[in-house]
């Protein structure tokens, strides 16, 4: 795995909110943020935590489980999607399924993109790159 050039890690700022409640998926995300001094990292195991902690927080970011133990995906962007509208944030789904009507419906409602896992560590990276230094 390539370092990010030590440009990349001192440029890159924001706060990135992580909902997802698998352990190996927690730690590859969380080991790669962690790379990046100026990111803040926040993370959630459960779509209601997430909800909360979005609200509260504001994140640049919302990286988003898809399946979560207590609601599904496109539930959280449902109850985020004011949110998405009337904040500066951003909210990544991360997904095993292709492109589904899921995917579909929670883009329709805010969601930026969405990630297939599992997370190919450079496009991780050059795409969490693009979502922060937006405009």
């Amino acid at each position: 795995m390539r370092k990010p050039a030590k440009a990349d890690l001192a440029d890159l700022h924001g706060c990135v909110l992580h909902i997802e409640d698998e352990p190996t998926g927690l730690l590859l995300v969380e080991t790669i943020l962690a790379t990046y001094p100026g990111i803040e990292r926040l993370q959630a195991h459960n779509g209601s935590d997430g909800i909360r902690i979005a609200k509260e927080r504001k994140p640049d970011l919302i990286l988003l489980d898809m399946n979560l133990p207590d609601i599904g995906g496109l539930e959280v962007v449902r109850a985020l999607n004011e949110f998405l509208h009337s904040e500066p944030v951003r909210l990544v789904l991360l997904t095993a399924e292709d492109f589904s009507v899921e995917v579909v419906k929670a883009m329709s409602l805010g969601a930026h993109d969405y990630w297939r896992k599992p997370l190919h560590v450079e496009l991780f990276r050059a795409s969490l790159v693009k979502m922060l230094q937006r405009p």
